[in-house]
């Protein structure tokens, strides 16, 4: 057998006495080398990941175009985990590896896969994805497996592509149909057979190997992605779902639990990232808080489900308790919470401030937004249009039905209705002239709340599934299309959307749960959450560019900046076994390279 690297007999002799005398040489602040495949053939766009700590931050880098890498800013340590991995290439994975003060250099020989199903099982998952709907011919049923399969993990990983008997697909499809992502029934009964169909190996693998040692086959990505430095910060275990974060105005990166009802903080001006968790107050609730419990995966302690955050005018980490419908509200100085309970409404989703320090926040499952005021302890929920008087009924009579089910078994009923998709208000933002807009992903509509009058706008968008939504600094609102393979410009003052397919070389099986807008700069950035990768979409040059990340199986959630312009989100795949390594990640992308020497955020 080959081996998975080499090295040379003076660089195995350096290694050999580096890994004996670690902890005298504990003052490495970086590491540099090549990664080739022979003397004269280098590696571009190699990923090099240096892992330390505990729990771990990784840091990874790109090999240039001479196969050169430099990484920099690691903390003095006695040990690395390094990992080099390239698709079409056996990884390399070694660790031990702290060089002396004098010896820095690192280089590495990589070995060109001959398993074609390795390669395949190297690729993002949007391939494989790809493979399932291009066999879907009803432009209906593509766009409702999408939005309703990608809703909280993705499709085409390695444990959501295993080939299963028909009852075992009609036992998961139940699942998430109680879990939110429900389908019609006629369409569901054709998934079984067109899931093990479209992801054979016999079939699916020379599709997706069929270019493999031409130039188009897993291309290195452009310079200047190459130029980008990549943190990883392990957050929760292998139970959680660590849903949204935020960028504070303290510095520090605070991220929500959703199973395990908790709130970490993580400081990344410390070598290795200090992270601290807090519990969220539970109360009495049961598992499953207000709703039932048996829907929760066997490992969830969820009570009240910290769903998103949001940092408040005040300087409290606001939190949407989606289960228990309740704020929570955190001062990070006390390290204390103060809890809320809402007056109505099923599912507090998204959180959103206006200039008067109003928390305004979408209501997911009862179609409402509700709005709080702390200074006047005033709470309003306002009911939004449905589509039909029949929907506008369903919707009226979940409270009873909820209600209902803690006496009377409704799982029958459940069953009957699982295709039915209440509209689900989801994401929300504040205008420059301090009107509310919210988006109805299921409904394919956006609209606007008057902030004074509560009276209700909506508006049917030209795409499908409008999700987490931002402003401009030019008053133009940003919408993903989730299971439309676009963002969308919509300008407020003239009601026209203009729209951008997202980059070919996604397969048009990406799924944008989400995007932000750097305001400094204007640019949107878009989660992708198929294809292990940030979107970048500079709007003065009209350019789309892709990011991967390091980690497969990355679902990313919301996105946040720091004043070193660095972007922040979450790897929040549910359930957290399927992201490699099994635990749920912060992640920090520095598009230039320029991140501070002590692995700084943007703490003062």
């Amino acid at each position: 057998m080959r081996p998975m690297f080499r090295i040379s007999k003076r660089q195995m002799l350096s290694l050999a006495l580096v890994i004996c005398l670690a902890p005298v040489f504990a003052n490495a602040s970086g590491f540099e080398g090549r990664v080739s495949a022979d003397v004269d053939t280098p590696i571009v766009g190699a990923m090099v990941t240096f892992r330390f700590g505990s729990p771990f931050q990784e840091r990874t880098v790109f090999t240039a175009e001479d196969g050169h890498y430099q990484v920099s800013g690691l903390p003095a340590a006695t040990d690395y985990a390094i990992r080099v991995r390239r698709i079409g290439w056996h990884d390399i994975r070694t660790s031990g590896s702290t060089p002396d003060q004098g010896g820095q250099q690192l280089d590495f020989t990589m070995v060109q896969h001959t398993d074609m199903a390795k390669v395949a099982a190297q690729l993002p998952a949007n391939h494989w994805y790809a493979l399932v709907l291009e066999r879907l011919t009803d432009e209906n049923e593509r766009e409702q497996l999408v939005r309703q399969c990608n809703m909280c993990h993705q499709q085409g990983n390695a444990a959501t592509r295993l080939q299963r008997p028909p009852e075992e697909w009609h036992k998961v499809l139940s699942l998430m149909a109680r879990m939110g992502g429900g389908l019609e029934m006629e369409f569901r009964k054709k998934l079984p057979e067109l899931f093990n169909s479209a992801y054979d190996p016999k079939t699916a693998v020379p599709r997706l190997t069929k270019d493999f040692g031409q130039p188009d086959f897993a291309p290195p990505p452009d310079a200047e992605v190459r130029q980008a430095v990549i943190d990883e910060y392990e957050v929760g275990g292998r139970s959680s779902m660590q849903h949204d974060m935020i960028i504070h105005s303290d510095g520090y990166a605070y991220s929500v639990d959703m199973s395990t009802d908790t709130l970490f903080r993580l400081d990344a001006s410390i070598p290795g990232g200090d992270r601290k968790a807090f519990a969220i107050p539970a109360g009495d609730f049961p598992l499953g808080g207000l709703g039932a419990d048996d829907a929760l995966p066997s490992n969830s302690e969820m009570r009240v489900g910290p769903h998103s955050a949001q940092s408040g005018p005040d300087g409290a980490v606001w939190i949407a308790l989606a289960v228990s419908n309740q704020l929570a509200i955190f001062d990070p100085i006390k390290e204390s919470f103060v809890i809320e309970d809402l007056p109505g409404g099923i599912f507090p989703h998204t959180i959103r401030f206006d200039d008067r320090g109003r928390a305004w926040y979408t209501v997911a499952v009862s179609n409402h937004v509700g709005v709080y005021d702390p200074k006047t302890g005033e709470h309003d929920i306002i009911r939004l249009p449905a589509r039909d008087f029949g929907e506008e009924i369903m919707l009226r009579m979940l409270p009873f039905a909820m209600w209902l089910s803690q006496w009377v078994d409704l799982s029958e009923m459940g069953s009957a209705s699982e295709g039915l998709a209440v509209p689900f208000p989801y994401g929300i933002d504040i205008a420059p002239d301090g009107g509310v807009w919210f988006s109805q992903l299921n409904a394919h509509r956006i609209g606007r709340v008057d902030p004074d009058t509560f009276d209700v706008t909506v508006i049917d968008t030209p795409f499908k599934a409008p999700r987490r939504m931002r402003f401009d600094s030019k008053g133009k609102l940003w919408i993903p299309g989730f299971s439309s393979n676009l963002i969308s410009k919509f300008d407020p003052k003239t009601g026209e959307f203009e729209q951008f397919a997202l980059p070919e070389e996604l397969l048009g099986a990406e799924a944008p749960y989400t995007l932000n807008v750097d305001l400094k700069t204007d640019d949107v950035w878009v989660c992708a959450t198929n294809s292990d990768s940030f979107i970048r979409y500079q709007q003065d040059e009209g350019k789309f560019t892709v990011y991967p990340l390091p980690t497969q199986v990355t679902y990313t959630r919301e996105i946040g900046f720091s004043d070193d312009g660095s972007i922040w989100s979450s790897n929040s795949n549910a359930p957290a076994w399927q992201i490699e390594t099994g635990v749920p990640r912060i992640i920090r992308l520095n598009v230039d390279g320029q991140i501070n020497e002590q692995l700084a955020g943007s703490n003062p």
